[in-house]
């Protein structure tokens, strides 16, 4: 497959439901128009709160949120937060958080402007905070503001592992049971947009690939690369952006021998992801203090996830074991 080179870049108001995406360069100086009237919290980084003075002069009240669970974040800032919109400006973590306290105490709204390409402003996907109800629904948000100044603002290594969770997107959401059509022709363009953001580090095509792939995951959901990067993420504290990075050569491979009719589309993902996890210097799980003797229970603990019936075959611990020690 000749990898095609995507359009140049254009900024674009999408409106898909409930939801509003404001993307391109410039968005995000006029962030604090989008965010409506109501007193809002805004949910934030220390990187991130000083990329917004008027968005933090009008905030009710603001939070960092540091390193951590999102189901543990979420539950210590539920008490301290009132306002019925809640901004999030920072990465999945953050916008996770700000998900769950909306799914903890409905009805919120929430506004999503991401600092990374984790491509969770987009989708309903996850933590619940501790304590929520059995049964609560997921959030997805309801404003989305992807400014590629923003969304790629990270320095090169972080943001290019960034990017590969975002290409992991792209490599499982069309094989899940719930893929269709319209999510494998966008996660097809996705990759074209990743691939030249990468390839000339090209921080607008970098961003709206992200945020394709979030929007196919959030149609589709996830699998097995999601999967065994996250046990990583939680179980060894291993950032998540960096996981993916480092397992995506070997889980789209793993997902090629099954998936015939998608194998030279996930040929090239392994590619792309393996030339530029050197790129920003990952050269594999020991490297990140994960011991050979932890892999099976970090098999087993994936193992168990439900999330790996989406993309048959489901794979065995065993399997699951032999995919760690690859990438070791």
């Amino acid at each position: 497959m000749e990898p095609q080179r995507p359009e140049p870049v254009e900024p674009f108001v999408w409106r898909d439901g409930e939801r509003v995406i404001h993307f391109g360069r410039g968005v995000f100086a006029q962030a604090h128009t989008h965010v409506g009237s109501a007193p809002y919290a805004v949910i934030t980084t220390e990187r991130a709160r000083g990329l917004a003075p008027l968005l933090m002069e009008g905030a009710h009240t603001a939070h960092l949120v540091g390193p951590g669970r999102v189901d543990e974040l979420a539950a210590e800032l539920r008490p301290r937060i009132a306002a019925s919109t809640l901004v999030a400006l920072g990465g999945g973590r953050v916008i996770d958080v700000a998900k769950a306290l909306a799914a903890a105490d409905p009805p919120r709204v929430v506004v999503a402007i991401p600092t990374t390409l984790s491509g969770a402003e987009m989708t309903a996907i996850h933590r619940h905070a501790t304590s929520t109800p059995d049964g609560a629904p997921t959030v997805r948000p309801a404003v989305v503001i992807n400014d590629p100044a923003v969304a790629a603002s990270q320095p090169e290594a972080p943001m290019l592992a960034s990017a590969m969770n975002a290409l992991g997107h792209c490599a499982e959401a069309p094989l899940t049971v719930h893929a269709n059509p319209m999510a494998i022709m966008v996660a097809d363009r996705a990759v074209v947009h990743i691939e030249e953001g990468v390839r000339e580090l090209d921080r607008d095509h970098l961003a709206l690939g992200a945020l394709l792939g979030g929007y196919v995951i959030g149609l589709s959901g996830y699998g097995v690369h999601h999967v065994l990067s996250q046990t990583l993420v939680r179980y060894k504290g291993i950032e998540h952006s960096t996981a993916n990075a480092a397992m995506l050569p070997y889980t789209a491979e793993w997902l090629a021998r099954f998936h015939p009719r998608r194998r030279e589309m996930l040929d090239r993902i392994a590619a792309t992801a393996r030339t530029t996890a050197r790129r920003a210097g990952l050269s594999g799980l020991a490297d990140l203090r994960v011991a050979p003797s932890s892999l099976p229970d970090l098999a087993a603990r994936a193992a168990a996830r439900p999330e790996l019936d989406l993309v048959p075959p489901r794979p065995t611990p065993q399997q699951i074991e032999e995919l760690y020690r690859a990438a070791l």
